[in-house]
């Protein structure tokens, strides 16, 4: 074996107190060889024993080897981690190698580019229902190999809370929204800073006030309603304002006209998602959310026999409230304004009061520009209420979470069977923040096979001992530093609820088809999260996430697509200077280091916060900071 840096007495000690695990991957001709060398070091405290990562070139048809670098070792022979850059800054740094397949930058044409919802490809489909407006991926022919720039003048988004109300010009230069709604106090431009005053359409004293009104009607503040959804949500300023009343909110809205409505909302640290309710149904399980809200969102409630509602009703939770504001509530007051007639908004609010009754929901309230229905704790009187409405009919053999390019269907989604008209279906969830850590219904009742109690309580148990290695190796985890975070293979959501007490918020993914849908499990807990496929670009827009946690992830999709596509996808939506915890297998981390090396990203192997023997590891990765090049005047 080829000896390390002049192969001094000392090193030849310290191999006898190394466990070596060899690993070789080839590409492009050459034989990358892999040393883990796990530290037996006492002095190393257990949560900073790094791996040292030698990185040796072979060619492949040569016995010879080079030592082309190595990274976490010292003069003395003892390991520690390589520190990588955590601080923000504004230089492009490269550091390619010849060894290295360096993935170039696209044009800055794609800048803003959204693989599934491309305007370009939009206008091929049916218009019908929107179905153009939802999701419409590029075949693997026509994938991007190349990494989607930043802006030239590109900063880093300002820290939460102060990012609520202010993002920078240049990260996302569309002046439209600020033009188009400047009477509605979106979005104003204030020199190279947008500002965010918290105004809406139907809220113009500001989402504050607007809540404030809506908590004097229903229980805001009590716990009881954590989880929300705003179906059209603009730039997402009811659901800004919604989580300093610790209840968070999935907003949506599609890729429209107005330029760019949820990349300012992901921007200003809050949470959202491309998406529109067309034909398929909205990728989330069933009984998901507390609450749903509608302030003029546009959806034509209505029409196609109430479709959309009967698909609020699928997501909304038993006893949940859906609350709406702006045509035709309030119609005698507004009909003029909104240009039309009073007979036609009269008929509109009409039929959505006769959909919602045959959904067996009861109208709460109505109180000047608001409406608001609540859903059943049960269907003991729904059932029977068949007699009298035929249409439409309780759903039968139907998985009401299924939920991933799906049709919407034309049924009530069946809740949970109870004994008693007074029994919540499915159980009554535990108010917040008590909710994050209770038993989930979905595990109680035995409905995902192979999880108990038991195991997830070890779940728990599990993240707590990950997060504070997580905090030792990349300290801004808990300084404010990240606020949009991304959970790949989410699972039960231990990581999103290890960081409950932080400044962050977790958009927790289950990748679709999985043999354990935990989604479910993860809403029950009051966290949010989506179905998603990642051989499929994500439905948001490029540099919208802070940190991005991965893993198994690529264990999982290795044998069904690329893997590079897919890095190349977190790379797309990981905000420059981002961070990535990969947790995977050796083999597996070394073909995505490989790669990753080639996309401007700085990144190290460490041991498993358990030791050194254990078989998975970590790699830890930054992206660079760099930015594509300014267009020609």
């Amino acid at each position: 074996m080829a000896k390390d840096h002049g192969g001094s007495p000392k090193h030849a000690h310290l191999e006898t107190q190394r466990k070596r695990l060899t690993y070789i991957f080839c590409v492009s001709g050459l034989c990358v060889l892999f040393y883990v060398l796990g530290s037996w070091q006492n002095s190393i405290p257990e949560t900073n024993k790094g791996s040292e990562v030698y990185s040796r070139e072979v060619g492949c048809t040569s016995k010879d080897t080079v030592v082309v670098g190595s990274r976490g070792s010292s003069e003395s022979g003892s390991s520690s981690s390589v520190s990588l850059d955590f601080d923000t800054h504004h230089q492009i740094s490269l550091n390619n190698t010849d060894s290295v397949k360096t993935i170039p930058p696209c044009d800055m044409s794609f800048s803003e580019y959204t693989p599934c919802q491309d305007p370009v490809r939009a206008r091929k489909f049916d218009r019908e229902k929107l179905k153009y407006r939802e999701r419409h991926c590029p075949k693997k022919e026509e994938l991007l190999n190349c990494m989607i720039p930043a802006p030239p003048k590109y900063k880093t988004p300002f820290k939460w809370p102060q990012s609520r109300d202010y993002a920078w010009y240049d990260n996302i230069p569309h002046r439209e929204l600020s033009i188009e709604k400047a009477i509605q106090n979106w979005i104003q431009v204030e020199g190279e800073r947008f500002r965010f005053p918290g105004g809406g359409t139907m809220f113009p004293r500001g989402a504050d006030a607007y809540i404030d009104d809506i908590a004097e009607l229903i229980p805001l503040t009590s716990g009881k309603i954590r989880t929300a959804i705003d179906t059209g949500c603009g730039v997402a300023s009811w659901g800004a304002y919604l989580l300093k009343r610790d209840i968070v909110t999935m907003s949506f809205a599609p890729r429209d006209t107005h330029e760019a409505q949820v990349w300012f909302a992901l921007e200003r640290g809050v949470p959202a998602m491309i998406g529109i309710m067309a034909s398929q149904r909205l990728p989330y399980p069933a009984r998901s959310f507390d609450m749903a809200h509608c302030s003029r969102c546009l959806i034509p409630w209505k029409e196609y026999n109430g479709q959309y509602l009967i698909e609020v009703d699928r997501v909304l939770r038993p006893g949940g409230y859906w609350i709406l504001s702006g045509p035709p509530i309030n119609w005698k007051k507004h009909w003029r304004g909104w240009e039309r007639t009073q007979e036609d908004l009269k008929q509109e609010q009409d039929s959505i009061e006769e959909v919602a009754k045959r959904l067996c929901w009861k109208k709460a309230i109505e109180k000047g520009d608001l409406a608001i229905w609540q859903k059943p704790i049960n269907h003991i009187d729904c059932v029977k209420s068949r007699s009298i409405y035929k249409t439409p009919h309780i759903c039968k053999g139907d998985n009401a979470d299924a939920a991933w390019y799906k049709d919407m269907e034309m049924c009530i989604t069946p809740l949970p069977e109870v004994s008693s008209s007074d029994e919540v279906a499915g159980g009554e969830l535990e108010n917040w923040p008590d909710r994050a850590f209770a038993i989930p219904r979905r595990i109680r009742s035995g409905s995902l096979p192979g999880i108990t109690a038991e195991k997830f309580n070890e779940d728990n148990d599990l993240w707590r001992k990950r997060l504070t290695y997580y905090k030792h190796i990349i300290s801004p985890l808990t300084q404010g530093r990240f606020r949009n975070i991304m959970d790949m293979n989410a699972n039960l959501g231990g990581f999103a609820a290890s960081l409950t007490k932080y400044p962050v918020w977790v958009m927790n993914v289950v990748p679709a088809n999985t043999d354990h849908d935990t989604l479910g499990v993860i809403y029950e807990r009051g966290f949010i999260g989506t179905y998603h496929d990642w051989c499929e670009a994500f439905s948001t827009y490029p540099r919208t996430y802070d940190l991005i946690h991965a893993g198994g992830v690529f264990s999982i999709y290795q044998d069904r697509c690329d893997i590079k596509y897919i890095l190349l996808e977190m790379d797309r939506i990981l905000r420059p200077e981002g961070t990535v915890i990969f947790r995977d297998t050796v083999e597996v981390l070394v073909k995505v280091k490989a790669i990753t090396d080639g996309m401007r990203w700085n990144s190290k192997i460490m041991d498993h916060e358990s030791g050194p023997f254990n078989p998975e590891k970590i790699l830890m990765a930054v992206k660079s900071y760099w930015t594509g090049e300014p267009s020609p005047k």
